[in-house]
């Protein structure tokens, strides 16, 4: 097997490289990104808007990109007051934010309490899901657990299969309600030395999204503090427009008509990529390596000289990257990521880690400089960066890390999976051959 495996490798290298003249001759769009950093638009949306740049004409006429603050807007509301909002009524707001998504309006008070009652209704999973969750093996990933779980949920559904818009909205909804028990669950059955159903907690019918995930966890309802800022985390991570990888691939599989375990399975499959979803977890292992190999963690200069080895592939998982740093949109900031720093600075004078979160702060302030300098990019601190800090604080194990980013974004897959069945064309780019001509087959003998 170790041959095969090495000649296949060789062989792909010396055949699947991209040559970069090519690429340039042809204006391929590599990423669906142009050659100016924006994206290549390929399909429209009203669910959600990134907003990281702006389009000005120079003297001479040329267009290039601005960098400005950045911006993110769920149905065309931003996302900074539907947190302030919520704030301010001193309520939980994931709820309201996941309606928003399905309908393009915000909700009614009413409306709000039947969609919720509705979401708690069906938190719930039944006993043969339990079973298949309590038999998978111990050494399995979280993500990987995930895709399995939701992959087999069709089993429960007695038309898995329809396209139809209602049937699509009941099991988004459905879907929506089970992830975070899903989740909990999944995590649970690592932790049992024996297994049995009456060890997994049921889930409360009258929290909220947050509370009840927290309380899952634990079996402790969470303080309120730590509750509200969980349900500002999935609000920030439930939506980031149609291009986002894990949402164009969920839109993509929607579009051959596929059904929509298998899209969501898709998006979760996406998701798992340490370039996306894994990059909070990626983050919190950077930290760690950083903390191991800097003495002094108030030292700009040294906190400096390690960054530049990141960089430079000396360092770190040798990958060249600096983690929770640069974004396919936000340039000088990302509002997320903003809005965690402030938390995030409350959370370490609560939980006496001033020192660390102050060695991610300095690490934020020289990283876009050194990038700067190096790539001649205008990069910011994302998401990602600070959401480990704040989840480790809440006691959350960095294995659920990124099956909680899943938890929020299955409303915004959900939300593009029926505007994408209602759009009804599929997905189909085209790819430029590399090849420089048609090769003439040779039997055996001669090859």
């Amino acid at each position: 097997m170790e041959s095969v495996i090495k000649k296949v490798e060789a062989l792909a290298l010396l055949h699947d490289k991209i040559d970069p003249r090519i690429v340039k001759e042809k204006n391929i769009k590599l990423g669906l990104r142009n050659e100016d950093g924006s994206g290549v638009f390929v399909g429209i949306t009203s669910k959600g808007q990134v907003i990281g740049y702006e389009k000005i004409i120079t003297g001479d006429g040329e267009q290039k990109l601005k960098p400005i603050p950045g911006k993110l807007f769920y149905c065309g509301y931003d996302v900074e007051d539907l947190v302030k909002g919520k704030e301010k009524e001193n309520r939980f707001g994931f709820e309201e934010t996941i309606y928003l998504l399905l309908t393009g309006e915000l909700p009614k008070k009413g409306d709000l309490k039947s969609f919720s009652n509705e979401l708690g209704k069906r938190r719930a999973l039944p006993d043969e899901m339990k079973e298949i969750i309590l038999n998978r093996p111990r050494h399995d990933d979280q993500m990987c657990s995930l895709h399995t779980i939701v992959s087999a949920m069709h089993l429960f559904d007695k038309d898995p299969n329809s396209t139809d818009l209602r049937d699509v909205t009941r099991q988004c909804i459905d879907l929506i309600a089970k992830f975070p028990t899903i989740i909990a669950y999944n995590y649970q059955k690592n932790l049992m030395k024996k297994k049995g159903l009456k060890k997994l907690i049921e889930p409360f019918n009258d929290l909220s999204i947050a509370e009840n995930f927290l309380y899952l966890l634990s079996g402790n309802v969470p303080d309120r503090f730590t509750a509200e800022l969980f349900d500002t985390m999935l609000i920030f991570h439930a939506e980031h427009g149609g291009g986002n990888n894990s949402t164009f691939t969920t839109r993509c599989v929607s579009s051959s008509g596929a059904n929509t375990y298998m899209a969501i399975c898709a998006g979760i499959g996406s998701l798992s990529g340490h370039l996306h979803g894994g990059a909070n977890e990626a983050v919190v292992r950077m930290i760690s390596d950083i903390k191991r190999n800097i003495k002094d963690w108030e030292d700009d200069e040294e906190i400096e000289s390690y960054l530049e080895m990141l960089l430079d592939k000396k360092s770190g998982d040798r990958s060249g990257k600096i983690y929770g740093l640069g974004h396919a949109v936000y340039t000088l900031s990302d509002p997320r990521a903003v809005f965690l720093e402030k938390r995030g600075e409350e959370l370490a004078k609560m939980y006496g880690r001033e020192k660390e979160f102050s060695l991610y702060r300095k690490i934020a302030k020289i990283a876009p400089r050194l990038v700067k300098n190096k790539k001649a990019k205008i990069v910011c601190t994302n998401v990602d960066f600070y959401s480990g800090f704040v989840y480790q604080c809440m006691g959350i194990p960095k294995e659920l890390f990124t099956p909680i980013f899943a938890m929020a974004r299955v409303s915004g897959w959900s939300a593009h999976r029926i505007e994408e069945i209602i759009q009804g064309r599929i997905i189909r780019p085209s790819y430029f051959s590399s090849l420089k001509g048609m090769l003439t087959y040779s039997p055996m003998s001669k090859r």
